[in-house]
């Protein structure tokens, strides 16, 4: 079986990288440059007119969405446990996936770039503090959930690794974490993790190979 990732550094495709990681899985990654537009390729975009990150390719067939993307990993490496096999549990975890790429993703793409919600001169200001109070909101909900246990679901799974990439964004947007100690001791036990040391090595080696072919 091959199984070809493609990714972009920053982006949400970091999550499916920790996962199939720490599923064991022998993948390929093809990293595409976002700063020179590279998802906006005629060449990216025949093979996924979405033109966004993560895909999956495996033998050939395409799947993108990053809950798609998790489940198929689960499914495929069960015994890695990547989502809980009890059927409840299971479905909470696929609910925390679609909370982190629709309840929290939105918001921090607003804060990248404001201008995609509202390019009115001077409406910038609002719009990120629209998204940072919403982030807020969304972020004490998980450091309700943190509370007493190590792990969204109090051992890792999915849902880990997206929201490790949510807290990322959130930490590089220059927004305080502080209020949010559970949350800031996730993403500390998270960077223990060899899959996502991992990723954060072939992150930097990535951008750096980008910044050489410049």
């Amino acid at each position: 079986m091959k199984i070809e990732l493609y990714y972009a550094p920053i982006t949400c495709a970091m999550a499916p990288f920790i996962t199939l990681t720490e599923a064991g899985a022998d993948f390929e990654v093809h990293a595409l440059n976002f700063r020179t537009s590279e998802h906006l390729s005629p060449e990216y975009r025949k093979i996924n007119p979405k033109h966004k990150v993560p895909m999956l390719v495996v033998d050939g067939k395409r799947l993108t969405e990053n809950v798609a993307i998790h489940q198929w990993i689960s499914l495929t490496f069960p015994d890695a446990r990547i989502l809980p096999t009890d059927p409840w549990d299971q479905a909470q975890a696929l609910s925390l996936l679609s909370w982190c790429s629709g309840g929290i993703h939105p918001y921090l793409s607003r804060i990248n770039n404001p201008a995609k919600v509202c390019d009115v001169d001077g409406t910038a200001d609002s719009v990120v503090a629209y998204a940072a109070e919403a982030l807020n909101e969304n972020f004490t909900l998980a450091n309700e959930m943190l509370d007493g246990r190590d792990y969204l679901l109090g051992e890792f799974t999915a849902p880990d690794a997206h929201f490790f990439w949510c807290t990322r964004r959130f930490t590089q947007f220059k927004l305080d974490l502080s209020p949010f100690p559970n949350v800031v001791a996730h993403f500390e036990r998270m960077q223990t993790r060899p899959s996502v040391q991992k990723l954060l090595a072939f992150e930097k080696e990535t951008i750096e190979g980008f910044k050489r072919a410049a």
